[in-house]
């Protein structure tokens, strides 16, 4: 039990704001100065069982709200997120690390899938066909019921964003456990939809960790589960969620690689390379993992680490600052053991980020950007997810070679490919085996007008987040066969005299 005093995080159960009764709690700490800026509960049994009643109970009247109803709250939630911006960017600053810009990216890439969901009406939309005489056939969505979120340290507005705004959207409730990390941003937006007028129950929020996500997938009222974390946690909740005959969609981990050809535009190469290797301090599911260089391009790796050079490590608040603090002093004792590892198989730390001093945060969790050469795919640092502002440099004599690689990668989240070439554009986006695919992009997550999907061992289910695939996730098909003949239609023509007794 912590000692620290600190404000507490609240619970949001049945549209209130509530004192957690435990007797556990999570210190979440600032990245960057080791202050505890918020105490999180684990959710006692009683307080999970609240959440779950008030969101089946709420569920009873939210699921007949009309889809023009849900579709106003969207716009008025859109609107609301814009107007509150920076107080969300700023609590992500604080609890997770991201510089200030960055925060706002976060906060942007979720607001997307909310504006994207005032389009429900269209999303929702069903099929009918005359089958026979008088005999019509059609479909309709409809919401699952009690629905669960997940979420990872790493997004604090924008996976929650991912997730609750398309469950409700549908017409079902949710209950949303945010990181315990960094749920700051998660509760603004529980106040932002008290404040929209969001009926009670239709979102709760939960804290906690092994027990509320036990609870999470396993209790029957809950339909369906949504995760994105990290391979260990991930595989857990899908399994234990199926196996509770729940739906589940688990985004998991990633290393994601770019190809880089000789005909490539080198100057708009390298500073994308850089950017989506080292911002956000790497941790991005999506970050930019492994460059592969083909042919004479591996001679860009020394201008490669010269702009590494010049990006700002520093608190998140600090005026021009690139990159911040990794999440936890653990993360950072695992990312540089992974690049002791490299070092220890025989490859060349040509950038080392490792004990990086930055000026007024001593403290802090930092990792450099780091850069590391001859390297193979048999090495540890290449095999595991660093998640820290490393980029692994490899070779390859041709775009074949290259693919091989990529290919042979256990994960399949996102690939890109960096060259003036239309036609080895094409036969890279026909065979490179990754779910999200750039050509002369480096981090490809799609708009919310498509669907994030990761494949291979990046993900597990059958339907991906957001867009169409997330409204299918939420929602189950019902369908109707109706037959009205056209023989018992009463076709007499209305009598105009005055009526008299017979």
């Amino acid at each position: 039990m912590s000692t620290v005093t600190a404000p507490t995080t609240k619970l949001f159960i049945n549209g209130e704001f509530v004192e957690s009764q435990t007797n556990e709690w999570i210190d979440v700490h600032n990245p960057a100065t080791q202050e505890v800026v918020t105490r999180v509960p684990k959710s006692t049994p009683q307080e999970l069982e609240e959440a779950a009643k008030s969101a089946q109970s709420a569920f009873k009247e939210w699921r007949r709200t009309s889809v023009l109803t849900r579709q106003r709250k969207m716009l008025d939630l859109q609107y609301a997120i814009r107007e509150n911006m920076d107080a969300l960017a700023s609590s992500i600053v604080t609890e997770q690390g991201k510089v200030f810009s960055d925060a706002k990216g976060d906060v942007l890439r979720g607001l997307q899938v909310v504006e994207s969901m005032a389009g429900i009406p269209d999303h929702l939309l069903g099929t009918k066909l005359e089958v026979s005489k008088d005999m019509d056939t059609y479909t309709v969505r409809e919401p699952l019921g009690v629905v669960a979120g997940i979420c990872p340290f790493n997004f604090p507005a924008m996976i929650p964003l991912w997730m609750f705004p398309v469950a409700l959207a549908t017409g079902n409730t949710c209950l949303l456990k945010p990181s315990e990390r960094d749920p700051g941003a998660t509760m603004l937006l529980a106040k932002l939809c008290e404040d929209i007028g969001i009926p009670k129950g239709v979102l709760n929020i939960v804290h906690g960790a092994h027990d509320t996500v036990n609870f999470l997938t396993s209790d029957a009222r809950i339909k369906a589960v949504s995760f994105v974390g990290g391979d260990k946690a991930g595989k857990y909740i899908y399994e234990r969620a199926t196996q509770h005959g729940k739906r589940c969609q688990a985004n998991l981990g990633a290393k994601n690689h770019a190809i880089i050809l000789p005909d490539a535009n080198k100057e708009y190469t390298l500073n994308a390379i850089s950017g989506a290797a080292f911002g956000a301090a790497g941790q991005r599911c999506m970050a930019l993992s492994v460059a592969v260089f083909v042919g004479d391009t591996a001679d860009w790796i020394p201008e490669i680490v010269e702009r590494a050079k010049q990006l700002k490590v520093s608190g998140g608040f600090e005026e021009g600052a690139d990159l911040g603090p990794m999440i936890t002093p653990q993360a950072l004792q695992r990312a540089e053991s992974l690049i002791q590892s490299a070092v220890d198989q025989g490859a060349s730390v040509v950038l080392d980020g490792r004990g990086i001093s930055v000026p007024n945060y001593p403290k802090g969790n930092f990792l450099g950007p780091t850069v590391i050469d001859n390297t193979s795919t048999s090495m540890q640092c290449y095999k595991e997810e660093i998640f820290g502002p490393v980029l692994i440099c490899l070779r390859a004599n041709t775009l074949d070679q290259a693919l091989e690689i990529v290919n042979s990668n256990r994960y399949g989240n996102g690939a890109s490919i960096f060259t003036k070439s239309g036609a080895c554009a094409r036969k890279f986006q026909s065979e490179v085996e990754a779910g999200q695919v750039g050509i002369n992009v480096p981090i490809p997550v799609p708009l919310p007008m498509f669907s994030f999907t990761g494949n291979k061992g990046s993900f597990l289910g059958d339907t991906n987040f957001y867009g169409k695939s997330g409204v299918s996730f939420f929602t189950q098909y019902k369908t109707i066969t109706s037959l009205w003949r056209k023989e018992d239609a009463d076709d007499r023509q209305s009598a105009v005299h005055m009526p008299t007794i017979q």
